[in-house]
């Protein structure tokens, strides 16, 4: 079996990218490890500068112009004319570009592993009847996540990493907030964001700060002051990788978490992974595009990745960041869109 391009991953970036190069008659396989598109441990939080505006209305469960955001000294209520952040079902939002990607032509073959790449040809596992087959490509795409096979087939390693947990709990809550604590936190933050039945509370640190296991411990013990009871579900951890070391490797793309583009900052992920795909795609049918928007979202990926290593460097410090940046968002001086990766 040949195809022109191979994408591995059906995350929204690797959606993004199959649709325009399924629009342009490129013919496109997209592979997926899990049975289902979908699924996966996030905030569900995107950006109106980012990609509220692109979502279709009914994708959005509830929408924000306002943002609370906490540290030790200070509470900061933001409000925009627009909402700032809406939130997503993941399930939902990945079903929706799913059908958008395999109606524009795109192939879509979910519950199947790659196991191996070389020579361009990837060893396809059908992990539901346990089946193994070669498939020959022009072009690779990795949108394999933090864990990436195609990024560690292009002899990429990933040092800057970043942990998310998250717990998907029944509740209502009409705040979106953001909580800054180095005590707790390091120089990440917890969450809580509103969906339509349920919250999702969590946290994220970039684990050179702040181990796994003990942002667990703290993110639990936060909530409760907060009367969350946390240990009565399931949490769920997710890798962010900020390890950003390229995307353009002439007939093979990286892009999302698996060229590590995802921010170590606030560890968004979904918006520079559709971009990075879509800017793939464009490649590929045009090998003369203009890459200008990938160097403008790279540029803002440095950006957050220098204020976390500065942050990270001292407790002191860092809680110091944090208030002042607080405090420049009370006043207007620094705008929360300054603290996206939308461009």
């Amino acid at each position: 079996m040949r195809v022109h391009t191979l994408i591995i991953g059906a995350g929204p970036g690797g959606l993004a990218c199959g649709k325009i190069l399924a629009e342009n008659g490129k013919d496109t396989l997209i592979l997926e490890r899990k049975p289902t598109v979908g699924p996966k441990v996030c905030a569900g939080g995107i950006t109106w500068s980012g990609l509220i505006s692109r979502v279709p209305e009914h994708l959005a469960e509830k929408t924000f112009p306002v943002q609370h955001v906490y540290t030790p000294l200070q509470h900061v209520c933001i409000k925009e004319n627009e909402p700032i952040i809406a939130t997503v079902n993941r399930l939902k939002f990945g079903q929706y570009m799913a059908e958008q990607a395999t109606q524009a032509g795109a192939r879509l073959q979910t519950n199947t592993a790659v196991i191996q790449i070389r020579d361009r040809k990837a060893l396809l596992y059908d992990k539901g009847n346990g089946e193994k087959k070669w498939v020959s490509f022009q072009y690779l795409v990795g949108a394999d996540g933090s864990t990436s096979l195609v990024r560690r087939h292009l002899g990429l390693q990933s040092k800057r990493l970043g942990i998310g947990i998250n717990y998907q709990i029944p509740g209502h809550n009409e705040k979106m907030e953001w909580h800054l604590n180095n005590s707790l936190f390091k120089n990440g933050y917890a969450w809580i964001f509103p969906h339509s039945d349920t919250l999702s509370v969590g946290a994220y640190a970039d684990r050179q700060s702040l181990k796994a296991v003990q942002l667990k411990t703290n993110l639990v013990a936060w909530a409760k002051t907060k009367n969350l009871q946390l240990e009565q579900h399931k949490a769920q951890a997710e890798i962010i990788n900020f390890d950003y070391q390229g995307w353009n490797f002439t007939d093979t793309f990286l892009i999302g978490d698996a060229a590590g583009l995802a921010s170590g900052l606030t560890g968004e992920g979904i918006y520079p992974a559709i971009i990075s795909g879509e800017q793939a795609a464009l490649t590929i049918c045009n090998l003369q595009h203009d890459s200008t928007v990938m160097d403008t979202l790279i540029e803002k990926h440095d950006k957050h990745s220098r204020m976390v290593a500065v942050s990270g460097k001292n407790g002191i410090l860092n809680s110091i960041l944090a208030e002042v940046m607080t405090l420049g968002l009370r006043s207007g001086i620094i705008k929360f869109s300054k603290m996206e990766m939308a461009i």
